[in-house]
């Protein structure tokens, strides 16, 4: 498989919201603007990054018996760091995302790829599977928050685009779900073809 294919697996193919319906939690949570939904995209592909790093290189020396609470306790350092460099450089976008940095350590496609990809494969494969995989979430993340402010309330990233006020429902748990759904079934009748 080349280098450029592994990246964009993670994006169309094994896309994990829109293909694989994994991360649902930060998905519905976190994306009621695409600011919002990008940053927690870029949260989670920071740690998926490092975290398949570092597993694909102790994954060796790992008894099968402790793999996975191995590969948790190292995700879970990346995401403690990645939660401290939040709270010293963009305080705004920590308390934005607020608990949902923490479960970081939980989410289905960070873990699901430390025991998929990351444990079989190399250091640069296993990086530039978490480039692809991230980059995906991070891109239907964005792209739901978007439709969902744009929807809720009028504005993209927080730029207002017609007057007034949009439909509160969107900005709403129902709302969530309802542009997940469309999206996810535009997004699959496209990779069909």
């Amino acid at each position: 498989m080349s280098k450029l294919s592994l990246i964009a697996r993670g994006l169309v193919r094994e896309n994990p919201t829109f293909v694989l319906v994994l991360g649902m939690c930060p998905t519905l949570a976190t994306t009621t603007s695409a600011m919002n939904g990008l940053e927690m995209g870029l949260a989670t592909m920071f740690v998926l990054i490092l975290s398949n790093m570092v597993i694909s290189l102790v994954s060796p020396v790992v008894p099968d018996k402790v793999h996975i609470p191995v590969y948790i306790v190292i995700i879970a350092t990346f995401v403690t760091v990645l939660q401290l460099l939040m709270q010293a450089y963009v305080p705004d976008v920590y308390r934005t995302l607020g608990l949902f940095i923490p479960l970081i350590v939980v989410n289905c496609i960070v873990l699901g790829r430390a025991e998929a990809f990351a444990s079989r494969n190399g250091v640069l494969d296993s990086a530039l599977d978490g480039i692809g995989i991230g980059a995906g979430f991070t891109l239907s993340l964005t792209v739901i928050g978007l439709v969902r402010e744009i929807l809720g309330s009028g504005a993209a990233f927080g730029f207002k685009l017609f007057p007034g006020d949009g439909i509160l429902a969107f900005v709403m748990a129902p709302g969530a779900f309802l542009v997940l759904g469309y999206l996810m079934a535009i997004f699959r009748k496209f990779i069909k073809k």
